[in-house]
């Protein structure tokens, strides 16, 4: 694994992540306190509609009509689980790269696993 690319991928993400943080913050969707369980089913339900943007052939975006419908799901699950870290204080970023470094290590589909 390349160290700098790593290091600057966390960088990155980390100032990402605080700006996503900032704009659900100037949005008010940090006004109350949240839970993690809400949290978790917000990002969960982002995903869920990628799968519903696959199942209906994956048109493009309504909103952001240069993407399809499945990669603007994705990145929104993303900008929800960089807001809630930073909401946290967790260190998503560097736990990625650590686990993608275990994972280099890991046998071929891990010992077998069909997926």
């Amino acid at each position: 694994m390349n160290k700098r690319l790593m290091d600057d991928f966390k960088r990155s993400f980390n100032k990402v992540a605080e700006e996503a943080h900032r704009v659900g913050v100037a949005k008010g969707w940090w006004e109350e306190s949240r839970n993690d369980g809400e949290l978790i089913a917000l990002i969960h339900s982002e995903l869920s509609e990628a799968l519903e943007a696959l199942r209906h052939g994956d048109p493009p975006d309504d909103k952001v009509p240069e993407f399809r419908g499945a990669e603007t799901e994705m990145a929104d699950a993303i900008i929800r689980i960089m807001d809630m870290g930073v909401a946290r204080g967790w260190r998503i970023a560097e736990a990625l790269v650590a686990k993608m470094a275990f994972n280099e290590t890991r046998p071929h589909r891990h010992g077998g696993k069909r997926f």
